[in-house]
């Protein structure tokens, strides 16, 4: 599953397919079904047009996508979110955090065991208790068209935007923080426990707000960006 994760990080667009010809060159005897098992416990899939990509509940409603041909010009505008594997030395956790699409700020974050879809929507009204999104872009997993959660956003007067089956770029700006994330903070510090990820994440989020320099951004922190620094404006 270590493997499996860090690779799938350098090579996302990597099915269960190539992952298992990956493996075999590193001298491990898989199968395919037992690569297709992992992944479902990591809650990974490749990023290539496939049917059923997404597991939405059959119940939950699907929106729209509606970010086709937008483009995204200010601060609370469009946010996005996911759900990250991440790795403990005997075992792992599921990480979800939300993002403005713009600043690239994280807005909030949780941590949690299981991939029910409680924590969720408790990163979500943790988000919505500072700010408001005009829309909110998400992929069709069940945690995301529960009821909990639609019902928060609708409260709210959110747009909610979903990506279409097969179309996971659609949610890059994401995608490049759990690189981020993974490469600068987890694999470097091999987590014992769930404390101790939560408190080195908790300790890099801050860092990746408020210190580290974006180069999409002029090299402003994505805090500096939120709070009104116009990134757009000085290199014009």
């Amino acid at each position: 599953m270590r493997l499996i994760d860090e690779e799938y990080t350098r090579h996302p667009f990597y099915g269960s397919r190539k992952l298992v010809v990956w493996l075999r060159r590193q001298r491990y005897r898989v199968n395919r079904k037992r690569v297709q098992r992992l992944m479902r416990a990591l809650g990974l899939q490749d990023v290539a047009p496939r049917p059923a990509t997404s597991q939405a509940h059959p119940a939950h409603t699907i929106y729209p996508y509606l970010l086709q041909a937008v483009a995204i010009e200010q601060i609370d505008h469009v946010w996005c979110n996911d759900i990250t594997y991440i790795r403990l030395r005997h075992g792992f956790v599921y990480l979800v955090a939300i993002k403005d699409g713009y600043s690239r700020l994280v807005l909030s974050w949780q941590l949690s065991t299981t991939m029910e879809a409680a924590f969720c929507t408790e990163a979500l009204q943790q988000a919505l208790g500072l700010r408001t999104p005009a829309i909110f872009n998400t992929d069709q997993g069940n945690q995301f068209t529960s009821h909990q959660f639609i019902s928060t956003l609708q409260q709210h007067g959110v747009a909610i935007s979903m990506d279409g089956k097969g179309r996971c770029w659609d949610n890059i700006v994401i995608e490049r923080l759990w690189r981020s994330v993974k490469y600068e903070e987890v694999y470097l510090k091999h987590y014992e426990t769930v404390d101790q990820a939560r408190q080195g994440l908790n300790m890099y989020f801050q860092f990746y707000n408020t210190e580290r320099p974006h180069q999409s951004l002029g090299n402003y922190t994505p805090q500096a960006v939120y709070q009104g620094k116009s990134w757009a404006t000085e290199k014009a």
